[in-house]
């Protein structure tokens, strides 16, 4: 059986800067567990599956089977929580919200680890685990990081999430069960069935920028199929220069730093019959006949979300047919020399300062083996391949992020709070607060081994420290772990440094060059990557959370504090929609965003009679009120920018 072990770790190249607290990952043990354990289990990945076309989401009955077992006393019977009921009459609605809270709490103590985190799954797009196996299959270490306990799992969790779909995740999955020992026909013909819907689309020569990538490392695409992803671009000077990489969003610019080392470098993998067979299994035409030159504008209408407007494929040949071959020969190609160097000592420099963990870790793994196979780097960056798995009924798969810690806990924080039920439930909120105090950076996403602090996620730990330093001591732990006031303001002060001057907070960094950079994004798959754009969210979180600062300690910078709470609710109001609503960052789209808007107006000291914005909003939320009393929304608003 699979085991979740947390904060630990003792691995060769190992790095942590707090002792790992935080760390999630599974180990599979083979003598775990009874029968009716094991039995349980099996009930639930069967279900998952009988069931994937109508609940596509997993959850994480894995996870509370174990922690289930580990906190019931021996033969006690393991019980998930029944569904609350949902009707009560008026006058029982408030004994009715208290039983319901404290079972919700009760079941919730379970889940936290004695570090004080929730583990949780984070899973991330679907072609992110095939980039993953495609990365520890040329590097030569599929075998040693993935034995075969965990490749049934990668193959359960892909067939459960076999749909009629986009050609990135079936191109991509195919190959990766290909890599994983799986034959081309199988049994129950879900390969055949894949590989003909990949044929059916024009085949692989019609994958997004991003899987012709990782089918070039592979081997089974050409390198001269790509656009070129030129590492020179680092050697700009960064200076009055808005099109430095350095400018891009850190999620982009990880990305395409690695990638310009690997295209330098004209990377591929071995050559083993297995690659040459998918060279014969993913096309229309024979591999030597293909037109790599004309493959590289090619695109499946299903995954064209943001075309190449004109000016970016007129850049493209220009760079294809002029610049490339230029640095390809001497003299230039001391500059291309040069600029691998820069780019290879960028990567160390992430690996180094995220504890091998990055934002985007296989690629700056592959390119440490690039560089030496044998370098230290590489190694410590295979100790940390696991903290990006995760396993759940339905197989396992890649997180987007080593996981959610802090943003969970900070936000269960205030949720607990807000129960008027912290007397009953004070020891859940002890440990939340020990892993806030162990955790500050600023604060991130997830851990502080991953080095990333975040606007909204400072903001939302300041929130939660501050909330939990009104408690008593008794309640939420002894002054020894509480957060010293020099922590907060410096907290404070990350925050105030990352607003922009127009009053907006963007996610990681200021926002360091121009919208219209977007024009020369080369991801079809994605928009609006290109900056780190201001969100409602963030500006709103980072209102809420200097607004309870001022409050508890006024005298610290009140007057910045003030004037960056004014600039961002004139931030909000700048950018909310016609119709009321705003739009949020990352896809999660129009309610969610909505709601933060709202929060950060109030915050600010808005009211909804004084507000036109609030009293806007709400008529929003309120006429998209579904008939169940609930708020929903589909996929298609992030796509469409509208709310379905």
């Amino acid at each position: 059986m699979w085991k979740l072990k947390v904060s630990q770790g003792n691995e060769h190249g190992l790095k942590s800067s707090n002792n790992n607290i935080g760390r999630q990952y599974w180990e599979f043990d083979p003598d775990l567990g009874t029968p009716q354990d094991r039995a349980r289990v099996e009930l639930a990945r069967n279900h998952f599956t009988d069931n994937r076309f109508r609940t596509k989401q997993s959850s994480d009955l894995l996870m509370r089977f174990q922690f289930a077992r580990e906190n019931s006393s021996a033969g006690d019977e393991i019980k998930l929580p029944a569904a609350a009921a949902a009707k009560v009459n008026a006058s029982g609605i408030e004994e009715t919200v208290k039983v319901t809270l404290r079972k919700a709490l009760r079941f919730y103590s379970t889940l936290q680890t004695e570090d004080g985190f929730w583990p949780a799954d984070y899973g991330g797009p679907l072609f992110l685990l095939p980039g993953m196996v495609i990365g520890l299959f040329v590097t030569g270490a599929l075998d040693i990081i993935l034995p075969s306990q965990h490749r049934q799992e990668i193959r359960s969790y892909l067939y459960n999430h076999q749909l009629d779909n986009l050609i990135p995740p079936t191109a991509l999955s195919y190959v990766t069960l290909r890599l994983l020992g799986e034959a081309k026909d199988d049994g129950d013909g879900a390969m055949e069935n894949a590989r003909n819907w990949i044929l059916n689309h024009g085949g692989v020569t019609f994958i997004p920028s991003w899987g012709k990538m990782w089918l070039s490392v592979l081997g089974i695409y050409e390198w001269d199929g790509n656009n070129p992803l030129l590492p020179e671009l680092w050697l700009l000077p960064y200076c009055l220069n808005p099109i430095h990489p350095g400018r891009m969003w850190c999620h982009s610019r990880m990305v395409y730093l690695p990638m310009s080392f690997l295209y330098a470098n004209k990377f591929v993998g071995p050559i083993t019959s297995l690659v040459l067979s998918l060279r014969r299994e993913l096309y229309l035409l024979p591999y030597h006949l293909v037109d790599w030159n004309e493959t590289r504008y090619l695109c499946a209408k299903e995954d064209l979300y943001y075309p190449h407007p004109i000016i970016q494929d007129l850049l493209w040949e220009c760079l294809e047919k002029v610049v490339e071959p230029a640095l390809q020969k001497w003299p230039f190609s001391k500059i291309r020399k040069k600029a691998v160097d820069v780019v290879m000592q960028h990567i160390h420099y992430e690996d180094e300062s995220t504890n091998y963990l990055c934002i985007g870790p296989v690629l700056n793994m592959v390119c440490c083996w690039v560089e030496d196979p044998n370098s230290e780097a590489y190694k410590c960056h295979l100790s940390r391949v696991k903290d990006y798995l995760w396993v759940a009924e339905d197989g396992m798969k890649m997180q987007g992020y080593n996981g959610s810690q802090l943003w969970d806990v900070a936000f269960s924080v205030q949720a607990i709070l807000a129960t008027d039920l912290v007397d009953e439930y004070g020891s859940m909120l002890k440990k939340a607060h020990c892993f806030i105090r162990n955790t500050q950076g600023g604060w991130p996403f997830s851990t502080p081994d991953n080095g990333w602090i975040v606007s909204d996620c400072t903001a939302e730990g300041l929130k939660a420290a501050l909330l939990l330093s009104t408690m008593p001591c008794d309640v939420v732990g002894e002054e020894i772990i509480a957060l010293a006031p020099d922590r907060l303001h410096e907290a404070v002060n990350v925050i105030l440094s990352l607003q922009n001057n127009n009053g907006g907070f963007a996610s990681y960094e200021l926002t360091r060059s121009y919208a219209w950079l977007e024009m020369f994004n080369p991801a079809e798959l994605f928009g609006d990557i290109m900056i780190d754009y201001q969100y409602v969210e963030c500006t709103s979180a980072a209102i809420q959370g200097l607004k309870l600062f001022r409050k508890l300690h006024p005298s610290y910078r009140s007057k910045e504090i003030e004037a960056c709470i004014s600039k961002g609710i004139n931030f909000i109001q700048s950018i909310q929609r016609p119709d009321g609503s705003w739009y949020g960052s990352w896809g999660v789209c129009f309610v969610y965003g909505t709601w933060f808007g709202i929060k950060g107006l109030v915050a600010g000291g808005r009211t909804y009679h004084d507000c036109d914005s609030i009293r806007k909003a709400c008529d929003f939320l309120l006429s998209k009120q579904l008939q169940s009393g609930g708020w929903g929304e589909s996929y298609l608003s992030s796509q469409n920018k509208v709310l379905f």
